[in-house]
C-alpha cells in the first residue's frame, strides 16, 4: 500500500525518505514486506507527507497496527515456545543430541536454510528426541520454537495450506492478513523466519511434496524434520537416521522410568532385551510395570521371552506398539503389504530379493519395489550386499498380519519358503561335489562355483533354518539331499558352528527314509566334525564303527573306505600311528578301485600324515608329492573346486617335511606358495599351521606369527593364538 500512495504522488524513494525523515532503507524494508509493523510514528509521518486522508490514511495505519500484533513474537522476551512437553527420564543419544547442536551452528549458502531430518522406523523416539533438543538449544533461539504435527502416516495427513496456515498462526499472523493460496503462504513464512532466529519443529512427516513449503528459505533460523519415510528426494538437508538403543541405553532408560522401583539387575537386563532398543517399548513396559505394583518384573520377562504373545504384552494404556507398526503397514501398497507379511516366514535373520521374491510370491522386480517401500517406510532395515533384515518385535508384527489376513492359506508361505531354500542350497553344494559342478538351470543365480559359496554363507541361517523346519515338516528327501551335498563345501568352512547339526539333521532323515547307505555316509560326515579341532578321536571312532557296520550291510563300498579313512584319522590323534597307517591304507585302497580320485587323494595325505607322525619325513615327502602330481594332473580326474582346495594342504605338508629335513629355502618357498593359496580360503586350522611355521623358519617371521594368531583367534583356539602372539 506504501508503494502504490508513494508512486502515485510521484516520489521516488529517496525524495519520500527527505520529505518525511524516514530512513531510504525503512521506506525500502517496508515496500518489501521485510518491516510489516513500523512504528505509529513514522507511519503517521509518512501519512502526513503523503497527504492521505480518510479512509486511506485510516487503511495504512490499520496495516501498521496490524504488523505490529503479528510482529510481537520477534521481541526476545516474548518468543514463541510452542514445544510439547519434555519426558523428564529421556536417556542416551548423546551422539545425536551433539548432531543437532552442532546443526544449529552449522552455516549453508544463500537461500537454502538449514534443515536436519531425523529418520527412522515406528517406536524409536524420534519426537521425544527433536523435543529434548529443541528445550535444550531454546537459549539459542531468542525467536522461539515452533511445533507442528504433519501426520504423515495418519490416514488424513496434514494439508500444506493448512499446514502454513496453523504455522502462521502460531507466528501471530492474524487471520485477515493469511493469504488464500498455499504459494503466498508459504512466501510469507519465509519471509517471517528470515530474518529470525527461530527453531522449526515439523513431526511426522509424510512426503517430500508436504514438507518442501514449510521449511525456511534462508537465514539464522533452523527446521527440524522428524519422518518415518526416508524422504529422499529432499535435498539440501542434513541426514540423521536413528536406530535402536543399545543394552546399556535401553536399561537405563527402563530404570529411569521406572523411577527407583527395586527390580532385579537380571530381570531389568532381560526386559530390555526383549524391547529390542525401542524407546517406545521400553516405555510401555516401564509403564505397565508402574501402574501394577505387585506385577514381578521376572514374571513379565518370562512372559516377553514366548514368541507367541510378545506383542500383546507391548500395551499400556492408549500406547501400543502394533498400533505404531500397523500406521506404517497401512501407508503399503496391497503387493508392498503381501511381502512384508509373508517375509516373516524366513527362518533367518535377513534375506535378500530373491528370497522375498519367493516369499512374497511374487516377480522379482516387483519384490524389489516391495523391499523399497518396506526401507523408506522403516519397516525393514537394508545391509550391505543388497540384504534386509525386520526389528524383533516388527517380525511378529509382519506374522500376525499374515494369520489374521491369510488365514489357513498362511501355512503355505513356509512350506514354500523351505522347500526352495533346501533345493537352492544343495544346488549351491553340489558345485562343490564330484559329478556335479555346474549350473542348475531352476537356479540361474548360481553360475559359478563362487556365486554358490557367496550364497551359501550370507544365507546359512535361513537353509539351516529350513533343514530344521523341513525335517519338522517330514521333508526327509529335501533335508538328506541338502546335507548330502554339503559333504565337500563343509571342508572349505571348516570352524562353522552348524555342521554337526546339519550332518546330525541328515542322518536322521536317512534313518525316517530306511536309508542305511545314507545313514552310514551322514555317520562319516559326522566323524569329520569331531575331526576339526578341537577334535574328539573317541566320538570319531564311535561314528565310524557304527558308519563301517550300516556301509557293510548296504554294500556302500566308498562308505566303507570312508570309515577307514576317518578311522584313520582318529587313530592317529590317539597317538596310534601305526594303526591308523593300515586303515589309512585300506581307505586308499578302495578309493583307488571304484575310481574315487578325489577321496583317494585324501587316503594318499592320510597315508603321509602317519609317516610324518613316525618320523619318516622322506617316506612323508613322497608320498605328499605323490598326492600333488595327482592335484595338478588334469587328466587324473579330480574334481576342479576339490583339486584347488587340496594343493595348498600338499604344499603345507611338503613344506614342513622339508624343514623337518633341514632344506629351509625349499620348505619357505612351498609354505609361502601354500598360505598365498589359502588366503582364498576360510581361516581354518592348516592355515594357521602354516603360518606358524614360517613364523618359526624365517628370521622376521613375526609378522607371520601374528597373521597365525589371528587365524587361530578366528576358529577359537585362543590357547595356540596366545602362543604365536608370545613368539612376535
Amino acid at each position: 500500500m506504501l508503494r502504490e500512495h508513494r508512486r502515485a504522488a510521484r516520489l521516488t524513494l529517496e525524495q519520500l525518505a527527505e520529505a518525511s525523515g524516514v530512513s531510504v532503507r525503512t521506506l525500502s524494508d517496508m515496500e518489501r514486506g521485510r518491516s510489516r509493523g513500523p512504528q505509529h510514528r513514522t507511519v503517521t509521518a509518512l501519512a502526513d507527507t503523503l497527504a492521505l486522508d480518510g479512509d486511506a490514511r485510516s487503511r495504512l495505519l490499520e496495516l501498521a497496527r496490524d504488523g505490529r500484533l503479528g510482529d510481537h513474537w520477534n521481541r526476545p522476551a516474548g518468543g514463541v515456545h510452542d514445544l510439547p512437553r519434555a519426558v523428564e527420564d529421556f536417556t542416551g543419544r548423546s551422539e545425536e543430541l551433539i548432531w543437532m547442536s552442532d546443526l544449529v551452528y552449522s552455516e549453508s549458502s544463500p537461500g537454502v536454510g538449514v534443515v536436519g531430518l531425523i529418520t527412522g522406523s515406528a517406536g524409536l523416539g524420534k519426537t521425544t528426541l527433536a523435543v529434548r533438543a529443541a528445550h535444550a538449544l531454546l537459549p539459542s533461539f531468542p525467536d522461539g520454537a515452533v511445533f507442528l504435527d504433519l501426520l504423515g502416516i495418519s490416514q488424513r495427513p496434514l494439508p500444506v495450506p493448512d499446514a502454513l496456515r496453523a504455522l502462521l498462526r502460531t507466528l501471530g499472523v492474524p487471520d485477515r492478513r493469511i493469504p488464500p493460496g498455499a504459494g503466498e503462504r508459504a512466501s510469507l513464512y519465509r519471509s517471517l523466519t528470515r530474518d529470525r532466529r527461530m527453531l522449526v519443529i515439523l513431526d511426522n512427516a509424510g512426503s517430500e511434496e508436504q514438507v518442501r513449503p514449510l521449511l525456511p528459505g534462508g537465514g539464522a533460523s533452523r527446521a527440524l524434520v522428524t519422518t518415518r519415510r526416508l524422504l529422499a528426494g529432499l535435498e539440501g538437508v542434513r541426514r540423521l537416521a536413528l536406530g535402536p538403543l543399545g543394552l546399556t541405553e535401553s536399561t537405563h532408560l527402563l530404570a529411569g522410568i521406572l523411577n527407583g522401583r527395586a527390580v532385579d539387575d537380571a530381570a531389568l537386563t532381560s526386559l530390555a532385551e526383549r524391547c529390542g532398543g525401542l524407546p517406545l517399548a521400553l516405555r510401555i513396559i516401564g509403564n505397565r510395570l508402574l501402574s501394577r505394583p505387585g506385577w514381578d518384573a521376572a514374571e513379565l520377562a518370562a512372559r516377553l521371552a514366548a514368541e507367541g504373545d510378545r506383542l500383546d504384552q507391548f500395551r499400556a494404556g492408549d500406547l501400543r506398539i502394533a498400533g505404531a507398526f500397523m500406521m506404517s503397514y497401512e501407508q503399503l501398497a496391497p503387493a508392498a503389504q503381501q511381502v512384508f507379511r509373508r517375509l516373516a516366514s524366513v527362518p533367518g535373520p535377513d534375506f535378500d530379493a530373491a528370497l522375498a521374491s519367493v516369499a512374497g510370491g511374487l516377480p522379482l522386480g516387483d519384490a524389489w519395489a516391495a523391499l523399497d517401500e518396506l526401507v523408506d517406510l522403516g519397516l525393514l532395515q537394508d545391509g550391505a550386499a543388497g540384504r534386509y533384515q525386520f526389528h524383533d518385535l516388527v517380525r511378529l508384527f509382519a506374522r500376525d498380519r499374515l494369520q489374521a489376513e491369510e488365514g489357513d492359506a498362511a501355512a503355505a508361505v513356509p512350506e514354500r519358503v523351505t522347500s526352495w531354500l533346501l533345493r537352492m542350497a544343495t544346488a549351491a553344494g553340489r558345485w562343490f561335489e564330484p559329478g556335479y559342478g555346474r549350473p542348475d538351470p531352476d537356479f540361474p543365480t548360481l553360475g559359478s562355483a563362487e556365486e554358490a559359496e557367496e550364497w551359501l554363507r550370507a544365507n546359512v541361517e535361513n537353509w539351516l533354518g529350513a533343514l530344521r523346519s523341513g525335517t519338522a515338516a517330514k521333508k526327509y528327501s529335501l533335508v538328506l539331499d541338502c546335507a548330502e551335498s554339503m559333504h565337500w563345501f563343509s571342508d572349505r568352512w571348516a570352524h562353522a558352528p552348524h555342521w554337526r547339526e546339519v550332518f546330525g539333521l541328515g542322518a536322521d532323515a536317512a534313518v525316517a527314509l530306511a536309508d542305511t547307505a545314507q545313514q552310514a555316509t551322514q555317520l562319516n560326515y559326522l566323524a569329520w566334525v569331531d575331526w576339526v579341532p578341537p577334535s574328539d578321536p573317541e566320538a570319531m571312532l564311535r561314528c565310524t564303527a557304527q558308519a563301517l557296520e550300516l556301509a557293510e550291510l548296504s554294500g556302500a563300498t566308498t562308505q566303507i573306505a570312508a570309515a577307514h579313512d576317518y578311522t584313520s584319522r582318529a587313530l592317529l590323534a590317539l597317538e596310534r600311528p601305526d594303526e591308523a597307517a593300515a586303515s589309512a591304507a585300506v581307505a586308499a585302497e578302495i578309493f583307488r578301485a571304484v575310481g574315487d580320485i578325489d577321496a583317494y587323494v585324501q587316503a594318499l595325505s592320510q597315508v603321509g600324515h602317519c609317516r610324518r607322525k613316525e618320523g619318516r619325513l622322506a617316506e612323508a615327502l613322497e608320498q605328499y608329492r605323490w598326492t600333488l602330481e595327482l592335484i595338478d594332473d588334469e587328466g587324473a580326474g579330480m574334481t576342479p573346486t576339490i583339486a584347488a582346495q587340496c594343493r595348498p594342504y600338499a604344499l603345507m605338508r611338503i613344506g614342513q617335511c622339508l624343514a623337518g629335513l633341514d632344506r629351509r629355502a625349499e620348505a619357505v618357498a612351498a609354505l609361502i606358495e601354500a598360505v598365498d593359496l589359502m588366503d582364498a580360503l576360510q581361516p581354518n586350522f592348516r592355515q594357521a599351521e602354516a603360518l606358524e611355521t614360517l613364523g618359526a623358519l624365517l628370521d622376521d617371521g613375526h609378522r607371520y606369527y601374528q597373521r597365525a594368531a589371528q587365524a587361530y583367534r578366528e576358529i577359537g583356539d585362543e590357547a595356540a593364538s596366545l602362543r604365536c602372539e608370545a613368539a612376535t
